[in-house]
């Protein structure tokens, strides 16, 4: 019997184990379907032969993607960020390509370019500002407006053709450059040169790629004196003095605009990182958000004693409202139906990734976040035992002796001892 995925004369060197390998990725990241509305279920239904149809395409160089589904997704200041979601075929094409290219172009990168890269976290890029605002006093916090969707695809191109000789990997990258997206109400709207969908597999590369040369590389060479942390499209870029800052901040608007990209001005701004050594400037903001975590001066007390005026992050309040407007939404404090275990059960896998995130710097900043979830779990109490008559001292005092008899019921029960 002839094996299914039989390679024979072959135009594309993409064979059955780059196909399956990819699979395997896609399943394990999960994700919505695209326009065709099959989901990933759907697809592992009859996976052998769906996959040997996307190999059979994409190793003789017919395969040809279909349209993105665009989705909203809303952000805490009330807009709406669109991501694009291609089909579960797409997502799995992509990532054949992108684990072909990704190792050579992981050699060209900068090292202060963190985001979406093999071994690197949004961690490290945390703790590499965190490092250079002790050496820094001023910061650019830049904003690119609408990166994903200005990405000019002759300039993508252009960048790619230093790194990449094959024609097939160059032709299937076009070609989900130029696919159009499809609105919720089916319309389609075209690229017109340029964007790549925040959403698909190969868009983080091929964003890292387009930020390497316009930013990262340009940067080094004609400012190797500042220091920068690039994690995607968020951009933190450090200076010596007020006079450097202004003068970068002037060069960097203007390199943006030749490579078809432009600041947002409402976001974009210069900080000043005040510490105990800086004088205080109160013309310039003393704060700044990077990845959920708010830079600014804090009252900093060593562990030899005493206290002084540091500056360093903790959570942000938008990531603190994002979280809590999210147990709002869930409306379990309302389900009087529910035990307290059930709703540990459905919170602590959220609650283990909120602490492990965020309490990586500053865990004590999270407090306030466990006091209010409390508050919902006092709400729960309240909905659920009438007797207690409304009264919260009573719901709070029912939570600390469970807290007392099952004290790992909850995740952050284990880790903040005192609330």
């Amino acid at each position: 019997m002839i094996e299914m995925f039989e390679t024979k004369s072959r135009t594309v060197p993409i064979t059955k184990q780059m196909v399956k390998a990819a699979y395997r990725k896609v399943k394990a990241n999960q994700g919505c379907a695209g326009v065709d509305e099959e989901s990933l279920i759907m697809y592992q239904v009859d996976l052998q032969k769906n996959l040997y149809k996307l190999w059979n395409r994409l190793s003789s160089g017919s395969y040809f993607p279909k349209p993105v589904r665009e989705v909203t997704i809303p952000k805490v200041n009330g807009s709406k960020r669109i991501l694009g979601i291609p089909t579960v075929s797409d997502r799995i094409a992509q990532q054949v390509i992108k684990a072909y290219l990704e190792p050579r172009l992981e050699t060209e990168f900068n090292d202060n370019s963190y985001g979406y890269r093999p071994l690197k976290s949004a961690h490290q890029a945390v703790e590499s500002v965190r490092e250079n605002v002790r050496e820094y006093a001023w910061v650019i916090d830049m904003d690119i407006k609408s990166f994903f969707d200005e990405v000019n695809h002759e300039l993508l191109l252009k960048a790619l053709e230093c790194h990449v000789e094959e024609k097939w990997a160059k032709m299937y990258i076009t070609r989900w450059l130029e696919i159009p997206s499809q609105s919720i109400d089916g319309t389609l709207i075209a690229k017109a040169g340029k964007g790549t969908p925040q959403g698909g597999v190969i868009s983080p590369l091929l964003s890292n790629l387009y930020l390497h040369y316009v930013l990262d590389k340009w940067l080094e060479k004609h400012y190797p004196t500042v220091a920068f942390v690039r994690y995607a499209d968020d951009v933190v870029v450090h200076c010596n003095n007020e006079k450097e800052a202004k003068q970068l901040l002037d060069a960097i608007r203007q390199r943006l605009e030749e490579c078809k990209l432009r600041l947002n001005e409402e976001k974009t701004k210069l900080v000043y990182c005040q510490d105990y050594r800086r004088k205080e400037k109160k013309d310039y903001k003393k704060k700044f958000d990077f990845l959920g975590f708010t830079f600014k001066p804090r009252s900093i007390a060593p562990k030899t004693g005493g206290i002084f005026l540091g500056y360093d992050c903790a959570i942000s309040q938008k990531a603190q409202t994002r979280i809590v407007s999210g147990w709002k939404k869930e409306h379990f404090h309302r389900q009087s139906s529910l035990t307290i275990r059930e709703i540990a059960t459905k919170i602590n896998p959220q609650m283990i990734g909120i602490i492990r995130y965020y309490g990586k710097f500053k865990k004590w900043a999270l407090r306030n976040l466990i006091r209010h979830f409390h508050f919902r779990l006092a709400k729960w109490v309240l909905n659920k035992y009438k007797g207690m008559k409304g009264s919260y001292k009573r719901a709070y005092k029912w939570i600390k002796e469970i807290k007392l008899s099952y004290p790992t019921m909850f995740y952050h029960w284990t880790i903040f001892q005192s609330i």
